[in-house]
This record gives structure tokens, sequence and C-alpha cells, in this order.
């Protein structure tokens, strides 16, 4: 549980800022592969390490074979990483159980071509169970962890704080800190804000005139004013769009007593903004939509 501890994003409770992790030597220990350049004799006297280690998130998992598994990882410092496991699906594996979705984990890696191997892997915290017992928290979880996989999928660029979000959101949601609709749309607003895509929720996105304004558009980046609204502009109440800003803010005080009405109609806007700016529907979402814990 101290790791969890390390890693947690003090969002959840009090703002954007990042509390704690390893620092920079303590990674340094992690780091087994030098990059440094090299030529002629000194190439040819110096063995290259490439098993590093991390710690990660497993965002999904495939069937490799008889009894390997493909894992997606998140991790702290080296990105998305697709990785082989090893028979991982065989009842005599000693770390299966340990690379199931949603666990937080320090894990060892050898570099590959195509494909990295997964060597060793501890536990840090599994989030799994507890949110397998309850469909809600795990279809919320669901969106969570593929909202994590696309934002993360097409570089390095803000991985480091994709990755603490995603441990911070998995943590709150798996103990209920707050209502899991919230948790949800308070990743999915602070995600895309790190990849850069923060929406507007009082100044106009487009001239930034002061707020509030009352047209909310996807395409302008959020709130517009009246001269700058395009057509087909939505008209969201006033609270729906506090709320919004609320939990992009981490203001949780004024989130946790948002009327229902005004959490129902934040979410579709959130989902919707989500959507079009990663440029990929979420399945996960699409079937949470439809069930009856929306």
């Amino acid at each position: 549980m101290q790791g969890v501890q390390s890693a947690q994003w003090r969002g959840w409770s009090s703002g954007i800022t990042f509390q704690g992790g390893k620092n920079a030597s303590a990674h340094d220990d992690f780091n087994f592969v030098s990059w440094r350049a090299c030529s002629g004799s000194e190439c040819e006297n110096r063995k290259v390490i490439r098993s590093y280690r991390d710690e990660a998130v497993v965002l999904r998992t495939q069937k490799l074979g008889e009894a390997d598994r493909i894992i997606w990882l998140l991790t702290s410092e080296h990105g998305q990483i697709r990785a082989v496991a090893k028979g991982v699906r065989r009842t005599t594996s000693k770390f299966g159980a340990r690379l199931e979705p949603f666990s937080v984990v320090d894990v060892q890696l050898h570099r590959g071509r195509s494909l990295d191997t997964i060597i060793q892997v501890e536990t840090i915290a599994s989030h799994g169970e507890l949110l397998a017992a309850d469909y809600e928290l795990y279809s919320r979880a669901s969106v969570i962890v593929e909202t994590a996989d696309k934002l993360s999928s097409d570089g390095d660029d803000g991985t480091h704080q994709q990755y603490l979000l995603l441990v911070g959101a998995l943590h709150a949601l798996s103990h209920r800190r707050h209502d899991p609709a919230l948790i949800l749309a308070s990743y999915m607003l602070r995600a895309l804000a790190i990849a850069g895509w923060a929406p507007s929720c009082y100044d106009c996105a487009v001239c930034g005139s002061e707020g509030p304004h009352l047209g909310f558009s996807i395409t302008e980046g959020g709130a517009v004013c009246d001269n700058c609204r395009p057509p087909g502009a939505s008209l969201p109440a006033p609270d729906s769009m506090e709320l919004m800003g609320a939990l992009l803010s981490g203001d949780w005080d004024s989130a946790d007593s948002a009327p229902t009405w005004a959490r129902s109609e934040m979410m579709g806007l959130v989902s919707s903004y989500t959507q079009w700016h990663i440029e990929r529907r979420l399945k996960s979402l699409q079937l949470l939509e439809r069930s009856p814990h929306a």
C-alpha cells in the first residue's frame, strides 16, 4: 500500500497537484538501460543490458498462443508498452494473477524487437477484486482504462502524469471516495487537460471574453459567448457548467453537492467532448450509457 500512497494524486481531494511518487534518484535505480552512443572498442567491450524496471497499470490483456498473454501497460517512465507474459495462463504460473486489468504493479521487462517480455512482477495494488464485485464500479473503471489506453497510445508526452492520474482514479473509484460517476467524469476531464484538450468551463474558448456563458461547443473547446457560438452548440444549464469546472479543478465540495440532473447533463457533455477530441469511440462508454447504472 505504500507504493499506492506514494502515487496518489492530490487532485482527488484538493486541486490539481501531484503528491509524492519516487524521486529522481530512486528512478535511476530502476533504469538498467543506457542509450549513450559508443563506437569502436568501447562498443565491443561494453555489454548492453536490455532489462528495465518500472511501475505500471495493467490496461488490458489478450490471449497469445496456448499459454501466453499480451499485456498492455501504462508505465510511469516508459509510456505505454505491449509485452508478452509467457505461461501466465497455466495454473502453475507464478505471476499470472498479478497481471489482471486495473492492477498496479512493479514490473521488470526485457526489451524485444516488437514486443517486450515480462520477467518479474510484484503487486503494488490490486483493484480488480473490489471493482469486479460491483458492476457500477467495474463499468466505469473499464471506461477509465480505455480512455488512458487511447490517450497514451500515440506517444510518450505526458504519460507520467497520465500514469499518476490513472493510479489515483482507480484508487478513488475502488474505495468509493466520491460518486463513481463524478470520479469518471473528473478523470476524463483531467486526462484531456494533460493531453492539451482541457475544455473552457467559464470564459469563451474562442475570443476569451469573461464568462460565465450559456453556450457550449465541443468543436470550439468549451464555453462560447453569444457572438462566437456556432450553429449546433448546446445550451447546458449553468449548474452543469459549474459542476464540470469543479471536477476539472478538484473542487470536490462543490461537485459532491451538485444536483442529480446537473450530473447527468454534465456527463453527456464530457462523454461527447472526450470522444470527439480523441477521435475514437469508446466501446466501454457506449456499454455504460446503455446500462441502468449510467
